[in-house]
């Protein structure tokens, strides 16, 4: 006789046969129409933070290249916001319930990463991890929604990789289109609940200088996100850089390393600047934070490197406009004045 197939409880309904079940109406949950003087009124709560600064609720696209970490960044982050304490090191977090599906691993994999992260600390009971899911047009929606249903406190949702997940696109939809359906399918339970998706993806092989077009795809996934943050790779101190911009996250650039035999990724403080440059530009640059204006003497008085070192490297950091020329100092790009 066979056995019936078995559907994770952690995904799915405990109860035999029961199918996924859609999401119920948001009327109660989310006002959609005011007028101008209703809207005005209105006092809204701050949005939901998973990782403050970061992670906001909403969609947020988490992309980079091939074995850059992004795994190994989204799940030391799953571990940390169901845990709570400390994110990245240094950023804290309200601990509560998170999903994440790891569709490219196996179970031991994420038992020998996690043994890895976790060294003596306990594993959190608030992260459930999956290894299988249907795409989120076909019943995945459903199962992650009924896990929210169970979990009502729950602060983030990771899917790992989207690709996995996204589903077949409609017929004759265009390429634009059919990407923002596909995110569409993850706004639609990060609004209804009000929590943090993560969706982990690629980027493209050609590199830009606007990291948003760097990410798979056509515009239609950023622009679909609430949030995208781009990991690539970095020169200097830094192992990484972490850019990201979205409707409630200010745009900026944070400086990583990541530490192989911990699995673990860690926020470096200061400008990302500052770590993605080599030692020497480094010193002039927090110098010249510090003192803007200053000519090529002081900074070396200052800092104590060789007067013509100071001299030729400001001179190379003007030309890739590291700093900016002004009155016959030096100032940082976008401070004190420096105009890029």
């Amino acid at each position: 006789m066979n056995e019936p197939p078995y559907n994770p409880p952690h995904l799915y309904s405990a109860h035999a046969g029961s199918e996924p079940q859609p999401l119920q109406p948001a009327q109660q949950r989310m006002r959609t129409a005011w007028t101008a003087d209703e809207l005005m009124a209105t006092e809204f709560p701050a949005p939901r933070w998973a990782v403050p600064g970061l992670i906001s609720e909403g969609v947020n696209l988490l992309a980079g290249p091939p074995k850059v970490g992004k795994s190994w960044l989204s799940l030391g982050l799953a571990l940390s916001v169901a845990a709570g304490g400390m994110a990245m090191d240094s950023v804290p977090v309200e601990g509560g319930p998170v999903l994440y599906l790891a569709l490219e691993d196996t179970a031991r994999r994420l038992q020998s990463r996690m043994g890895k992260m976790l060294g003596s600390d306990r594993a959190p009971s608030n992260l459930t991890l999956a290894t299988s899911c249907p795409p989120l047009p076909q019943g995945g929606g459903e199962a992650i929604s009924q896990w929210v249903e169970r979990n009502p406190d729950a602060r983030m949702v990771v899917i790992d990789v989207f690709a996995k997940m996204r589903g077949v696109s409609a017929p004759g939809s265009s390429a634009y289109d059919a990407d923002y359906a596909a995110v569409g399918h993850a706004k639609r339970i990060a609004d209804h609940y009000g929590i943090a998706v993560v969706l982990v993806h690629h980027v493209r092989k050609a590199a830009s200088d606007d990291f948003l077009t760097e990410v798979s795809g056509t515009n239609g996934l950023a622009g679909a996100a609430d949030a995208t943050l781009v990991l690539k790779r970095a020169r200097g101190q830094a192992d990484g850089v972490l850019h990201v911009t979205g409707r409630d996250v200010d745009e900026a650039e944070y400086a990583l390393r990541f530490y192989a035999e911990a699995g673990a990724w860690q926020l470096l403080e200061g400008p990302a600047a500052d770590h993605t440059i080599g030692d020497t530009r480094a010193t002039i640059l927090r110098y010249v934070r510090a003192h803007p204006g200053a000519k090529p003497k002081a900074i070396a008085e200052g800092t104590n490197l060789d007067p013509t070192l100071v001299r030729q490297t400001c001179s190379r950091m003007a030309n890739d406009v590291q700093l900016i020329r002004k009155a016959g100092g030096y100032v940082v790009p976008g401070e004190n004045g420096g105009q890029a």
